[in-house]
């Protein structure tokens, strides 16, 4: 803080510790790399355009060089002695550099655990659609943690819940497999499944259905949507 009263000299000092202490936390601190007439060295290790190494030139040599081709020289290895610089269309490598930053995060996978939880006497038609979300977790590319919450004298029969871990390790044995056994842990048994796609490859899929999806509905905007529905027959009025 500049406070009032103090001399021109107290003055510039404060400012130039505010500056440092801006620097030191990063604030102005620029990620760019030095371009052109922001070189400041007498020589330059110059790449060209194409990757061809050119040798050790005086940087104004270098500029001279970038006028000539209509390029910029931008300053790529600043650690080295002399430092590297590469002939180049900046404001081309950094859209390019801005998208492959996107697709990469696009396609970053993150490892998912989904967990699901069964009762050892649960019902038929409950278990099919416990078994659908497992189903689709692992076409997702993620792990399923199976759970069996054991109740009352359920807890002495522990094969019961084993049993069942082991029937759905088996109806899922065609896209995962059994990544931890099943253990007892308290009143609960767990088991870990591990899905056979990695999940970059369930994602690269699924961008695929939908895109496929995308050019038929575009192909064919008056076909429904639903399979379903195009395949119904369409209902005669009833006989009087």
């Amino acid at each position: 803080m500049l406070r009032r009263g103090w001399s021109d000299e107290n003055r510039r000092y404060a400012a130039v510790r505010q500056a440092v202490a801006w620097c030191y936390r990063g604030g102005s601190i620029s990620a760019e790399p030095r371009i052109n007439d922001r070189i400041r060295v007498p020589e330059v290790r110059l790449v060209g355009p194409s990757g061809e190494q050119v040798g050790i030139v005086p940087l104004a040599k270098a500029l001279e060089l970038a006028q000539e081709y209509d390029l910029d020289l931008v300053e790529v290895a600043a650690n080295a002695r002399p430092p590297v610089c590469k002939l180049m269309d900046y404001g081309k490598f950094k859209y390019e550099s801005a998208m492959k930053a996107r697709e990469a995060r696009k396609n970053q996978a993150h490892t998912v655990i989904k967990e699901m939880k069964l009762r050892p006497k649960i019902d038929p038609h409950d278990y099919d659609t416990k078994k659908g979300h497992v189903v689709r977790f692992l076409k997702q590319g993620d792990k399923v943690k199976i759970t069996i919450m054991f109740r009352g004298r359920e807890q002495s029969r522990p094969e019961l819940g084993y049993r069942l871990l082991q029937r759905l390790a088996e109806d899922v044995q065609d896209l995962g497999f059994v990544e931890s056994n099943p253990k007892q842990d308290g009143r609960n048994m767990i088991m870990v499944l591990g899905p056979h796609k990695k999940k970059t490859e369930a994602m690269a899929e699924a961008r695929q259905a939908q895109e496929a999806r995308k050019a038929d509905a575009k192909a064919n905007p008056g076909k429904s949507q639903n399979p379903a529905e195009a395949e119904a027959p369409s209902e005669e009025p009833a006989e009087a």
